[in-house]
């Protein structure tokens, strides 16, 4: 089997200025340590930062940019994401450029991060691409992997990496890495999660092999994560079992049910009494505490007050 390397790249992300020259350093930084590795990754909205007011187009002049460094290093590349101005919406986009710097695939990002990535559209696409004599590799991006339909498609259309470049600077992390390793396992493949740092998350990349193990998990502070896959091992975990045991993929092949929540048009009404998709607020009155939305507001007993209360120093 031809070797196969990909480094994620773990850096700090301004939001108040361009990242796109730290970048490239960083990358020609990378490969001049591990001149070996094949594919570099970086992590969610890393170019610009989280603003959606750095909106752009795609193709443009940040795309190319990246063309240029992967031709320069003769690596396939994902530049992480930015936010993509189209017409009159705006998508969280990532290309997939191969080592002749011409891009080959584009993801818009299914799952913005409802409601707080306000603005953004989601994509409706799912992204496959093979690289010659080595493998078929999905992108996800950030959020997607809470819905494991996604990963699950991916793998499902013969993916056997799914690069997933994230920003999560939230106390949700460490609920991530569960996913992470889950999707992997599930999935029978490799999961790298590139995260960034700053404005761009807080650390704590993680790459799982096709058993779910933790392959690398960085710290909170600039990587490089170079690793060698090895995708014999997805393959025998996919006609073997998950260490030797289960094998989902197989039996989610052979399923002798159809999963009717998945029915397009129907309505749960579970899922419809939980209210619009909006941010919670907290709001102290007379002693009295209001939840609010755009469409009621609910008073709770003065009971209940202290469960809501912000902490004192």
């Amino acid at each position: 089997m031809k070797p196969f390397s990909i480094a994620g790249i773990q850096m700090r992300v301004s939001s108040a200025h361009s990242n796109v020259e730290a970048m490239k350093t960083k990358l020609d930084l990378l490969m001049t340590i591990y001149p070996w590795v094949d594919l570099v990754m970086f992590s969610e909205l890393c170019a610009y930062g989280p603003h959606i007011i750095h909106a752009q187009q795609v193709p443009g002049e940040f795309e190319q940019e990246m063309c240029a460094m992967a031709a320069k290093h003769g690596i396939w590349l994902l530049p992480g994401s930015i936010f993509e101005k189209k017409d009159d919406k705006v998508y969280n986009t990532a290309s997939v450029i191969d080592p002749d710097g011409s891009v080959v695939a584009r993801y818009r990002k299914m799952f913005p991060f409802y409601p707080y990535e306000v603005g953004v559209t989601g994509g409706d696409e799912f992204c496959v691409f093979d690289i010659p004599d080595v493998g078929r590799f999905g992108v996800s991006i950030c959020y997607d992997m809470w819905f494991p339909e996604t990963t699950r498609t991916l793998a499902v259309m013969g993916a056997e990496v799914i690069l997933h470049p994230t920003l999560t600077g939230t106390i949700d992390r460490e609920i991530e890495l569960s996913i992470a390793r889950s999707s992997a396992a599930i999935n029978q493949c490799y999961f790298f999660d590139i995260n960034g740092l700053d404005a761009g998350g807080s650390g704590r990349s993680i790459v799982c092999g096709p058993e779910g193990r933790v392959v690398y998990q960085a710290d909170n502070n600039e990587e490089f994560i170079p690793i060698e896959i090895n995708l014999e091992k997805v393959r025998r975990s996919r006609e073997l079992g998950v260490l030797r045991l289960g094998q989902p993929l197989k039996s989610f092949r052979d399923r002798p049910v159809d999963f009717a929540v998945y029915a397009p048009g129907v309505k749960y009404p579970h899922l419809e009494s939980l209210g619009p998709l909006i941010k919670p607020t907290r709001v102290h009155e007379l002693g009295e505490l209001e939840v609010r939305d755009e469409t009621r507001t609910h008073e709770l007993p003065k009971h209940a007050i202290s469960a809501y209360r912000p902490p004192t120093e």
